[in-house]
C-alpha cells in the first residue's frame, strides 16, 4: 500500500511516526511495528535523496524499525524480575516526550499569536485627579465606639499575648558566653600581684564584676596557691584570707604552660 506524503510536512522521523500512528488508528503502546515500518519505508523511498542530513535522520530510524522489527520475531527477553521486555518500550517512550513538546509549542505559538494583539496604555489620569482623596468622615469610622470598649480591646489583646508565654520554659535563664577565660584572667592577676606583694583573698575577688569573673578568679587563686606563687594565712574564721607573693610574677606563664 502505497501513501502520498511530502517531507517538508515532517520535522523528523518521530514527527512522520507520530503522522502514521494517527494516521492508522493504532495505540502508541501498541505500535504494529510491520505495518508501521513498511509506511515507513514507502515514504523513505519516496523523499529527496540531495539532502543528505536530512536522509540520514530518516535512514537511522528507519534501522531502528527494522531491528525492533527484527526482535518482536525472536522469543521476547525477560529481565531479572522476570518481566518480559518489550523491544517497542524505548521508541514509546521517545514518541511519547515528543509529543508532548510538539504540543507544547503549538501552545506557545498560540500565546506568541494573542500576545501581538495585546497593546499597552499609558496612564493618562489628570494629576489634580490623581492626588485626589476622598474625605474621612470619622463618625462613620469610628461610629458608637468609646473608650471603654476601646480599653477592653486593648485588654483582650494584651491577654491573649500574655497567653502565648510559657508559663514554664518563660523562666529558663540563658545560656551566656564566658565572659572571661582562665588565660585571660591569668594574665590579669599577674599583673596585680607586681604591684601588690600582699592582698586579700576578698580584696582581690572584689575586683570582678560578674559571678562568672569571680568564679574564674577564684581558680586562678587556688592554681596560684597549688603552684607555689602565693601564699594564704587566715588569723581566724572571720578574718579576710591574705595572700602573699613568694614567687616572681613572671614565671606564671612557664608554669601554666607546663
Amino acid at each position: 500500500m502505497g501513501i502520498n506524503v511530502k517531507l517538508q510536512v515532517f520535522e523528523g522521523p518521530l514527527d512522520l511516526l507520530l503522522h502514521l500512528i494517527d494516521k492508522n488508528k493504532v495505540n502508541i503502546y501498541d505500535i504494529p511495528i510491520a505495518m508501521i515500518t513498511e509506511q515507513y519505508m514507502e515514504y523513505i523511498n519516496q523523499m529527496d535523496k540531495e539532502d543528505l542530513d536530512v536522509v540520514s535522520e530518516f535512514l537511522v530510524m528507519a534501522a531502528t524499525l527494522l531491528d525492533i522489527k527484527s526482535k518482536m520475531l525472536l522469543p521476547k527477553e525477560v529481565d531479572e524480575e522476570g518481566v518480559e521486555q518489550d523491544p517497542r518500550a524505548e521508541l514509546v517512550e521517545k514518541l511519547l516526550e515528543y509529543k508532548m513538546f510538539k504540543y507544547m509549542s503549538y501552545e506557545l505559538k498560540d500565546r506568541q499569536i494573542d500576545a501581538e494583539r495585546a497593546f499597552y496604555k499609558e496612564a493618562t489620569v489628570p494629576p489634580e485627579v490623581e492626588s485626589y482623596k476622598p474625605p474621612i468622615n470619622l463618625e462613620e469610622i469610628v461610629g458608637d465606639l468609646t473608650l471603654h470598649k476601646l480599653n477592653q480591646i486593648f485588654q483582650d489583646v494584651m491577654k491573649r499575648q500574655e497567653d502565648k508565654i510559657d508559663p514554664i520554659r518563660s523562666k529558663f535563664g540563658k545560656i551566656q558566653k564566658e565572659e572571661v577565660t582562665m588565660s585571660e584572667k591569668l594574665v590579669q592577676v599577674r599583673s596585680f600581684m607586681k604591684t601588690h606583694k600582699s592582698f586579700s583573698f576578698r580584696e582581690m575577688l572584689s575586683n570582678n564584676s560578674s559571678k562568672v569573673s569571680v568564679i574564674v578568679t577564684f581558680l586562678v587563686i587556688l592554681e596560684l596557691i597549688k603552684t607555689g606563687f602565693v601564699t594564704a594565712e587566715q588569723e581566724n574564721s572571720m578574718c579576710d584570707i591574705e595572700l602573699t607573693v613568694i614567687k616572681d610574677p613572671e614565671l606564671i606563664g612557664d608554669i601554666m604552660e607546663e
